[in-house]
């Protein structure tokens, strides 16, 4: 099977996200030894590192680590459906879409085999959003491989968008 030259830009954007998480997670537990400190304030309230240990996912479903191996296997197999779309997309927004979220699925899986959790320490807690008279704040603490995965959430549904409209744009010239 010959791979799509475009499918290589996903599977480019996959590892560079890897590379970039893995190093900033190394920094932050190497280098500023953040798991000692806990707390490491950057721009009081906006921007802060805090050292957080995620063992389960979003709003701490499986919390207690009970589902590691099953978290890590369901990311892999994610990845690798992803690979596989990858080959088969011919839109750049798409390919980006692909790489960034199969790039971070697979850095957080690394985490999870090599610590049993995935290691978060972006900060952005401190800022409070107004939406009418509700205050809002922001209470996740992410790394390079989360903010991956939701731009590449974001680009895909982006993608779909584009790709329904030049759709209906086809439809109606073709009526004409």
């Amino acid at each position: 099977m010959k791979i799509p030259r475009i499918a290589y830009a996903a599977f480019g954007f996959a590892i560079i996200v890897i590379v970039l998480d893995q190093l900033t997670k190394a920094w932050i537990m190497g280098g500023l030894d953040l798991r000692e400190m806990g707390h490491i304030p950057v721009l009081p309230p906006l921007f802060n590192l805090t050292w957080v240990e995620n063992r389960g996912v979003s709003f701490g479903l499986f919390g207690d680590g009970s589902a590691r191996w099953m978290l890590s296997a369901f990311s892999i197999a994610v990845a690798g459906i992803l690979g596989w779309w990858a080959l088969k997309a011919d839109r750049r927004l798409l390919i980006t879409a692909i790489g960034l979220i199969m790039g971070g699925a697979l850095g957080n899986v690394i985490d999870r085999i090599r610590f049993g959790y995935v290691v978060d320490f972006l900060d952005i807690s401190g800022p409070h959003f107004f939406l009418g008279a509700m205050k809002i704040n922001f209470p996740w603490i992410f790394n390079v491989a989360d903010s991956a995965i939701c731009i590449g959430v974001i680009l895909l549904i982006l993608d779909s968008v584009r790709a329904e409209q030049e759709a209906k744009v086809g439809l109606a010239a073709e009526k004409s």
